[in-house]
């Protein structure tokens, strides 16, 4: 099967922060998280053609990120006191289940956010483009920044509230 480039890079970018966070949860050094990352990103560029279209690909990153975890643990055992096997084992099951809570959490926000009036979902794009700034926003609807920024509050708590109801409903908080 030849991989789509474009949507493959699309998902390897957009797992980086989620392979970083896992790899320093791991291995608590940031300069070794990012070796991790980079050992990842070409394995998982090597084998993208192995990757299951529609299955988790964070997962799939994580995992691999930690066989390089690993795989470093092991040549640097010689050389310094590392965690006992069974602590490593641990920190990486609770990262990855967090990292499934995480991909979850992103699910039911955009289907939160999907469910707001017009109105609020409006503020709520603008306010998040790149460069946005609630002085802008408020200067183009001639509001108050205050107004604004109660506004944005107030959509960030029903947000919230809607987000932890979903993953109460769905058992997954």
């Amino acid at each position: 099967m030849q991989r789509d480039t474009e949507s493959f890079i699309e998902l390897l970018t957009g797992a980086q922060s989620a392979v970083f966070g896992y790899a320093m949860s791991i291995c608590h050094d940031p300069s070794l998280a990012k070796d991790i990352v980079q050992e990842t990103n070409l394995t998982l560029w090597r084998k993208a053609e192995d990757f299951e279209e529609g299955t988790n690909f964070t997962a799939w990153a994580c995992r691999t990120a930690y066989f390089h975890v690993l795989n470093h643990r092991r040549k640097q055992s010689r050389e310094q006191l590392v965690f006992d096997e069974d602590v490593f084992d641990y920190l990486a099951e609770r990262q990855e289940s967090r990292s499934q809570q995480t991909d979850e959490r992103l699910e039911a926000l955009r289907t939160c956010i999907s469910a707001l009036p017009p109105q609020q979902r409006d503020l709520i794009d603008r306010r998040y483009l790149p460069g946005a700034a609630v002085q802008a926003i408020a200067k183009d609807d001639g509001k108050s920044e205050g107004a604004i920024s109660q506004a944005l509050f107030r959509i960030r708590t029903t947000l919230q509230k809607c987000v932890e109801h979903k993953m109460i409903k769905e058992g997954t908080a």
